[in-house]
């Protein structure tokens, strides 16, 4: 069922943005999305420039599941048949086209109809709605829209649910019927606090940070994801883990792109200093306003 109602929702994407697009006032949207401001990035010094990439690559990593082992639930249930390396490939090719077209979308509407473009996730459902009354037989467009993304919501919850299922039953040795009760009463209780921000606790906030919707996603994206993908990469390229050659031997089982060899040093040791930089630079401003520096 995901696979037709996500290449559905594909096909229903590509229409809206060619109707995006093609609105009048749509090219300055298209020059806000796609055209650098460098200048930007050090508006405010290092402070800003390190805010960005903060914030960049805790979308990489979110956008890709990397970091908590969704991604990682996906691979494991992929057949011998096929190299891991052309499959990740495939995904991260096709999720950046995703997210490009999800940009046409919604930047030329925001501006062809005057909706501020910083409101956030809640974008897709401020713009696009808008978008689908201009559009002839636009309420059908809307509703198919709409439930191919619900399913697309479904598809990213089942991935995350599996890795605390499959993480239960191996760790405990629980029965899928019984790990999947556990985790759904856990998963309930430790949402409320989140559903709960927006009112009964709207006024718990973190300076630098936010409430508690922001506080939870500083929490996933913006630590547990980066690190836990620096976990994974130590554990793929050293001693101490899995080993380089276990990994590539298991990388490259299949038909498909073979892992590239050469790019051992800079997996074991560019990437994690990569990742420490970003984090700190990510960290420093907060850390100057709790310290009251700033």
């Amino acid at each position: 069922v995901t696979k037709v109602m996500m290449a559905t929702l594909f096909v229903v994407m590509i229409a809206l943005c060619i109707r995006a697009v093609t609105l009048p006032g749509a090219a300055e949207g298209i020059a806000f999305y796609l055209v650098p401001d460098f200048g930007r990035l050090f508006a405010d010094g290092w402070s800003t420039f390190g805010d960005a990439v903060y914030a960049a690559m805790g979308q990489a990593f979110f956008s890709l599941s990397l970091g908590i082992a969704a991604m990682e639930i996906f691979g494991s249930r992929i057949g011998r048949q096929r190299s891991l390396t052309g499959e990740a490939v495939s995904v991260t090719a096709l999720n950046t086209v995703v997210a490009i077209l999800a940009g046409l979308i919604i930047f030329p509407a925001c501006f062809a109809y005057g909706v501020s473009p910083d409101q956030g996730p809640s974008l897709v459902f401020v713009t696009l709605p808008v978008v689908f009354g201009q559009m002839p037989l636009g309420n059908v467009w809307g509703c198919l829209f709409f439930v191919f993304m619900a399913f697309a919501s479904l598809s990213t919850v089942i991935a995350v649910f599996e890795n605390l299922i499959s993480w239960s039953m191996d760790k405990w040795g629980m029965m899928r019927s019984r790990a999947v009760i556990f985790n759904a009463v856990l998963v309930l209780v430790l949402s409320i606090p989140c559903a709960l921000g927006f009112n009964v606790l709207s006024g718990v906030t973190i300076p630098a940070i936010g409430d508690i919707q922001s506080i939870e996603d500083f929490i996933v994206s913006n630590n547990m994801l980066p690190l836990g993908s620096l976990a994974f990469v130590l554990f793929c390229t050293t001693r101490c883990g899995w080993g380089w050659e276990n990994f590539l031997a298991e990388a490259d089982q299949g038909e498909g792109v073979k892992f590239p060899r050469w790019t051992r040093l800079w997996l074991k040791y560019g990437i994690p200093a990569l990742i420490v930089v970003i984090f700190v630079l990510g960290y420093a401003p907060k850390v100057a306003i709790w310290l009251g520096l700033a």
